[in-house]
């Protein structure tokens, strides 16, 4: 019997067929991923400018970022804004996941109507608060006047801690949507039995959410929060629309500050090692949450033994 030609054998080998199905999606993120890290992190390097090409300067841009009190500022707000906003997100959003999951009537109508805050457009979404936030048509501000709480309206957006928190608050509202859905799908996967066999044993609602609930979705939670938190670390559109970086860079991120001295400003060159520089913080994010899903109690709700 004579031997298969080698062609007929890697067309039925498995490994190369799911290499050769790989090979167009390796080809667009080589291309659109790969290649403008690649170049950034080169850019970063050097002192290009908008029509003009740089010169290597080794760690120079990153030494002036060290220095410059407005990036500094920039770092500050979005490790805030991170933080702050996805704390925020996981309460809420494990808060409305849990009530979601329950019976309760138009069930289905509640979780459809959740996601509309995450579907809209950022942009579109960033100029409603945009409004909201006016000195002087704000929505917010009329109501609390006519109700008697402040005698003027708030200036939301012209003092630099209210802005921030007016950002906050934005990104809260549009982000809440993903971890709830995420998280309630979560709960799904959670067998009722284990709820019954608890309250065989005499446990509280609390303990029940304490012992059971948490454990079991530990592993989402650990998931949808590394990507909220990536999410919102790179936030660009939604300050951009709403504050420009203002007031007085009080808003300021670092992709907005990135953008503004690479593209505004014709810095390319720093505009890159900022945009680099956060590639550590998400780095740590993702590892952390990574060796986090190895633990056995994670993945199992149980100790490591």
């Amino acid at each position: 019997m004579a031997a298969r030609p080698w062609t007929a054998r890697l067309a039925d080998s498995r490994n190369f067929l799911g290499l050769l199905f790989m090979l167009p999606a390796a080809g667009l993120l080589l291309l659109f991923l790969t290649y403008p890290l690649g170049l950034g992190v080169w850019l970063g390097f050097t002192d290009t400018k908008v029509g003009r090409g740089g010169q290597w300067i080794g760690f120079e841009n990153y030494e002036f970022l060290w220095d410059d009190a407005v990036t500094r500022l920039a770092l500050f707000n979005t490790l805030l804004y991170t933080v702050v906003a996805s704390v925020f997100k996981f309460v809420l959003g494990l808060w409305l996941a849990l009530l979601l999951n329950k019976n309760i009537r138009l069930k289905t109508f509640f979780r459809a109507v959740i996601l509309l805050p995450y579907i809209v457009p950022t942009a579109l979404s960033a100029i409603a608060f945009w409004w909201i936030y006016d000195s002087q048509f704000s929505i917010v501000s009329w109501a609390l006047m006519k109700m008697g709480l402040i005698d003027r309206y708030i200036d939301f957006l012209g003092d630099p801690w209210n802005a921030r928190w007016s950002v906050i608050a934005a990104n809260v509202w549009r982000g809440i949507p993903f971890v709830a859905i995420t998280l309630l799908a979560g709960l799904q996967t959670i067998s009722p039995s284990y709820y019954e066999a608890s309250a065989i044993d005499g446990a509280s609602p609390w303990q029940q959410f304490r012992h059971v609930t948490l454990p079991l979705l530990t592993p989402i939670i650990a998931v949808v929060m590394t990507f909220s938190v990536l999410f919102t670390f790179t936030d660009f559109q939604l300050i951009y629309v709403i504050t420009r970086g203002g007031p007085l860079n009080a808003t300021h991120l670092m992709a907005t500050l990135s953008f503004q001295r690479a593209i505004s400003g014709g810095a390319l060159g720093e505009g890159a090692a900022i945009a680099i520089a956060m590639v550590p913080f998400l780095l740590a994010c993702v590892l952390f949450s990574y060796f986090g899903l190895q633990r056995r109690k994670w993945q199992q709700g149980g100790s490591d033994k």
